[in-house]
C-alpha cells in the first residue's frame, strides 16, 4: 500500500472517531434532556395525583420541589413564581364575601372539613353524596345526552346530625368553596328588601363558582297556606321558587332544614335530590365515639354506651367526646375510660330530656 493509500485510510479512521464523539455527544444531551422532562414529568403526574386525593400537604411538597429544580436550572422566576404562589395560599384567610354594602355578611366564605371520616352518615346518604360527587365530574357527558346532574339539593333532619358538615364536605370533594347564606340577615321587615338580597343572592350563585348552603331554609320556604303567613313572605316564597328554578349555574345550591313538615309542597319539585337525615344508630355511634376519641379511645363496652346515647345526636355524642377528652387530659391521662364516657354521654341525655320538659 503507497504512502498516499495509508493517508487517506488514517484521514478516514480521524474522521469516523470524530464523528463517532460528535453523535455520542448527541446521544449523550439527548439522555440528559429526556431525564429532566421525564423528572418533570413525574412531578407533573405527582401534582395531578395529590390533587384528586385532596392531599393538599403531599401537593405543596411536589410544588416545592418543582421549584427547586427550577431554580437549579437558572430558571430562578419561575421558582420564585412557584414558591409565591405556596406562600399566597397558605396567608389566604377566611374572608367575607360582599355582594354590595347594603349585603356585607350576609354571605360568608366558609372552612371546609379536611377530614371525610369525621362525616358520619347512614350507607343511604353516603351513596347519594358519592351520586352527586359523580354527577358533578360528568356533567358534560351528562349534558351530550339532554341530562343535567344533580345540583338541588334539599338535606332535613333534626338539628345536630350532620346536615352542615354535608355541605362542606361536598364542597371539600368537588374543590369549590363554600359559601354560608346568613338566613336571619336576608329576612327584613320592609316591604320588598328580602326578595331584592334574594335576586343579589342568586346573581352571585350565576356569577361565582362555589357550593352555596341555605342553612335554617324553613324561614323564607315556609308553607304559602300557614295560619302565619303573610303577604310579604308569599311574595319571598314566589321568588325563592322562580330563583331556585331558574338558576342555570353549575354550582351545587344546598338547602337544610330541622322542619321539613313546615316548607310549601312546591319547593320539594325545585330540588334534585332529597336527603334526610336522622339520630344516629349504633354502628354510627360507634364510629362517631372511636372517631372522635381517637389515640384516647380503649376498649369499651358499647352496649352501655349505645344506651346511654339513646336520643342523642351526632353533635351531641361529639360534646360529650370532647367533655371527656378535656377531662383525661386535665388529670394528665392518655386514655379515656369508660366510666368517665360513659357519665359524659349520661350528662348530655339529662340536658336533653331537661329541655324537653
Amino acid at each position: 500500500m503507497t504512502s498516499k493509500n495509508y493517508l487517506k485510510l488514517g484521514h478516514s479512521v480521524v474522521l469516523q472517531h470524530t464523528i463517532a464523539r460528535v453523535k455520542l455527544f448527541q446521544v449523550e444531551q439527548i439522555v440528559h434532556r429526556e431525564g429532566i422532562i421525564l423528572a418533570r414529568a413525574d412531578q407533573i403526574k405527582a401534582l395531578i395525583q395529590s390533587h384528586l386525593q385532596k392531599d393538599s400537604e403531599h401537593f405543596v411538597t411536589v410544588a416545592l420541589q418543582l421549584a427547586a429544580s427550577e431554580a437549579r436550572k437558572g430558571h430562578s422566576a419561575l421558582a420564585n413564581d412557584i414558591r409565591n404562589l405556596i406562600d399566597s395560599d397558605k396567608k389566604n384567610p377566611m374572608r367575607v364575601i360582599s355582594i354590595s354594602g347594603d349585603l356585607d355578611d350576609l354571605v360568608q366564605l366558609k372552612p371546609t372539613p379536611n377530614n371525610f371520616s369525621s362525616l358520619v352518615v347512614s350507607r343511604d346518604i353516603k351513596v347519594k353524596l358519592k351520586r352527586i360527587v359523580r354527577e358533578y365530574f360528568q356533567s358534560e357527558k351528562l349534558a351530550k345526552h339532554g341530562l343535567a346532574n344533580r345540583r338541588k339539593i334539599l338535606l332535613y333532619g333534626p338539628p345536630g346530625t350532620g346536615k352542615t358538615m354535608t355541605a362542606g364536605v361536598l364542597a371539600k370533594k368537588i374543590s369549590r368553596p363554600l359559601f354560608v347564606v346568613q338566613i336571619d340577615r336576608l329576612v327584613t321587615k320592609y316591604l320588598g328588601e328580602t326578595s331584592a338580597k334574594l335576586r343579589q343572592i342568586f346573581t352571585l350563585i350565576r356569577e361565582r363558582p362555589g357550593v352555596y348552603f341555605f342553612d335554617e331554609f324553613d324561614a323564607i320556604g315556609s308553607d304559602r297556606g300557614g295560619d302565619d303567613d303573610v303577604g310579604e313572605m308569599r311574595r319571598v316564597l314566589n321568588s325563592l321558587l322562580q330563583f331556585i328554578e331558574l338558576d342555570n349555574s353549575n354550582n351545587l345550591i344546598i338547602a337544610a332544614t330541622n322542619r321539613v313538615s313546615s316548607l310549601d309542597s312546591a319547593l320539594f319539585r325545585r330540588f334534585d335530590d332529597l336527603l334526610s337525615y336522622d339520630k344516629p344508630e349504633r354502628q354510627e355511634i360507634e364510629l362517631l365515639i372511636r372517631n372522635r376519641l381517637n389515640v384516647f379511645a380503649t376498649n369499651y363496652c358499647f352496649e352501655t354506651l349505645v344506651k346511654a346515647s339513646e336520643n342523642l345526636s351526632h353533635a351531641e355524642i361529639t360534646q360529650a367526646c370532647n367533655d371527656a377528652l378535656k377531662c383525661a387530659i386535665l388529670e394528665n391521662r392518655n386514655y379515656v375510660t369508660q366510666p368517665i364516657i360513659e357519665s359524659m354521654l349520661e350528662d348530655r341525655s339529662e340536658m336533653q330530656n331537661s329541655i324537653a320538659i
